[in-house]
């Protein structure tokens, strides 16, 4: 299993026509960890697309996480799972994928993270701190739960929602040091440099 402490970008992407080229790119700028979060594609399409994700992952020794399906993270032997409070429940994860591959939840609230103590997992993921267009719906959580979830996480955890260079400073310094990326990189019209500047503001942040 893939150690996450260390890790500190993680970018979650849907799929897109140069999915390949696009995440080998995020990679060479620093991003160290991967998730393919795709909700509207059927079975087979995204097991053919995740196991594209997973060779680049594999080539660059960065873990590839697959969003909402551990069945299909067991058929494309992915590293992990990611679900979320709807999804499948981490036990059930952990049932399907076994004690060797990374179990991630989300959480949103001080009552999700309670729960989640008890849950099988490897990391958790904490926000949206602002809305996105990502997770419709759903308001942010602002910077104050992130104090919350220092005080009491009991494994590695990344921040999500609207992660920027210009957010993280604030980020890290309400006790972030992990951070989850879409729109900066998605957007990019250089995933490569965009990924560059996201990490060097990181890992400038998190040294202090």
């Amino acid at each position: 299993m893939a150690d996450l402490e260390s890790r500190c970008l993680y970018l979650c992407t849907p799929d897109r026509p140069d999915l390949e080229q696009f995440v080998d790119a995020c990679i060479a700028g620093g991003v160290d960890v991967v998730q393919l979060r795709d909700k509207t594609l059927d079975a087979r399409p995204l097991i053919a697309r995740a196991r594209l994700v997973q060779r680049v992952c594999r080539d660059h020794g960065v873990p590839f996480i697959l969003n909402d399906r551990p069945d299909l993270a067991l058929e494309v032997e992915a590293d992990g799972v990611h679900v979320g409070q709807d999804d499948a429940t981490p036990a059930l994860c952990r049932r399907i994928l076994g004690h060797d591959t990374i179990v991630g939840l989300s959480t949103h609230a001080p009552n999700d993270l309670d729960d989640a103590l008890e849950q099988p997992v490897d990391y958790l993921s904490a926000g949206p701190v602002s809305p996105t267009p990502t997770k419709p719906g759903r308001s942010g959580t602002g910077l104050r739960y992130l104090t919350y979830v220092v005080e009491r996480a009991k494994t590695p955890w990344f921040v999500t929602g609207g992660v920027t260079p210009d957010s993280v400073k604030m980020m890290a310094a309400a006790g972030a040091h992990r951070f989850v990326v879409v729109r900066y990189l998605t957007e990019a019209e250089d995933p490569k440099a965009a990924a560059k500047t996201l990490r060097d503001v990181i890992d400038k942040a998190i040294s202090r």
